[in-house]
């Protein structure tokens, strides 16, 4: 029982959340909504890069993972 009004909690959080970010802006155009998906995008494979890098053993997978790292760092430098 607990866990439904967490979750609830949550998704009323989310949802108050996305409301209040939208507040006084201007609605976004197809470039700027490609471009904040680009930006999703880089960050979710860079999270997923640093979580294999953890667990990597061989040094030419690490070197593989740490150039791709080294990568993304510059895509998301480029985009601020």
């Amino acid at each position: 029982m607990a866990r439904g009004w967490e979750s609830k909690s949550v998704a009323q959080q989310q949802e108050e959340f996305a409301s209040n970010k939208g507040m006084g802006d201007q609605p976004l155009n197809s470039q700027q909504i490609a471009a904040e998906l680009e930006r999703n995008g880089v960050e979710l494979s860079r999270q997923r890069i640093l979580q294999q890098l953890q667990v990597a053993c061989n040094p030419r997978h690490r070197q593989m993972l740490e150039t791709a790292l080294a990568e993304l760092d510059r895509k998301l430098r480029s985009s601020d």
